[in-house]
């Protein structure tokens, strides 16, 4: 299939990209690079031997995104083009509620104009809110603590919305949890610009000494240790998720959880990222954060039911791929 992938040269875009390649899928990335970097894309090129054609455009830009559907017989969108701070989502509403929106009907609406039938959406575990875990996709889903996540659960409404009035528009809404990792090769990975946003690239900072200490908040939940638990999953599963969500489309909406359905607290990463690279990683126990809840993760069974899909990777393939990425790029 000719697949384009929005945001196809961000963390998780490239390596489903890497994933879409690899499966002999033509690539069409679709970028504005305000979370990316495009060296990223001779990167991919070393890694599969092809270089994606590439469009440095912003998908809420009908007019600049219509070229790509008339340049190329498009099969499929993996749409990944978002904004994803949390925390910034509090501060910049505005600025996440458009980019995020609109992004998505730009694209459904040109999907529809010309017969693009097969429709990914990056979404996140995020939609839940505060519900019990393991987390369902049958669940009512709960007020979300931010913008961000209510910009999820309305591209989410807006897809399926779409579909049923257009029965020919497939979708898949794909909720993830925390991807973690990097590609074997080192080359591509977790890269944000500016201040991080998740757990591991501090981890690494500190790691490399670019940072003196990890800031662990809380660890007085009822947990494990009493620090916050998380579905990590390993980004090449996740990628590979998404080549099945778009290869076992089904007809009108499905939704799936990726996650690997087991919890693994922020201080069972940390101790087990200082012992499988052997490097200190000093941190120190500070207040909790407004909004984290206490545990997080995934019942993943339908992915492996429906899509064939099941996470292969665990913590300590996640935690030696990070490190082998930030040694490559020291």
């Amino acid at each position: 299939m000719n697949i384009l992938v929005t945001g196809g040269l961000g963390f998780i875009g490239s390596h489903t990209v890497v994933e879409l390649i690899k499966n002999n899928h033509t690539v069409i990335i679709a970028d504005n690079l305000v979370n990316s970097k495009l060296e990223v894309l001779d990167k991919l090129h070393q890694i599969t031997g092809i270089k994606p054609t590439f469009y440095q455009i912003d998908v809420t830009d009908a007019d600049q995104t219509e070229r790509v559907f008339t340049d190329h017989q498009i099969d499929g969108v993996i749409h990944f083009a978002g904004l994803k701070a949390v925390g910034e989502s509090v501060a910049k509403p505005l600025e996440y509620y458009y980019n995020n929106l609109v992004s998505t009907m730009v694209l459904s609406r040109l999907c529809l104009k010309y017969g693009v039938g097969k429709f990914v959406f990056s979404s996140s575990a995020t939609v839940y809110g505060e519900n019990e875990v393991p987390f369902v996709e049958t669940m009512t889903l709960l007020p979300t603590t931010n913008p961000y996540g209510e910009t999820k659960k309305i591209s989410e409404r807006i897809l399926e919305d779409t579909s049923r009035a257009n029965p020919g528009f497939s979708v898949n809404l794909l909720r993830y949890f925390n991807p973690v990792g990097a590609h074997e090769s080192g080359l591509i990975g977790e890269d944000p610009n500016g201040i991080p946003n998740n757990l591991m690239p501090f981890v690494t900072k500190v790691a490399k000494g670019e940072m003196p200490r990890l800031s662990v908040f809380g660890d007085d939940y009822p947990t494990v240790d009493g620090t916050g638990v998380r579905d990590y999953i390993h980004v090449v599963d996740l990628a590979e998720g998404h080549v099945a969500a778009i290869e076992k489309m089904g007809e009108g909406v499905s939704v799936y959880n990726l996650g690997t359905g087991k919890g693994t607290s922020v201080l069972e990463l940390v101790n087990a990222f200082i012992e499988v690279n052997g490097v200190d990683v000093p941190y120190k126990i500070v207040g909790r954060r407004a909004g984290d809840i206490a545990e997080f993760y995934a019942d993943a069974s339908k992915a492996e039911r429906e899509l064939g899909w099941k996470a292969k990777r665990g913590i300590r393939e996640m935690v030696r791929d990070a490190w082998g990425f930030e040694k490559n790029n020291m």
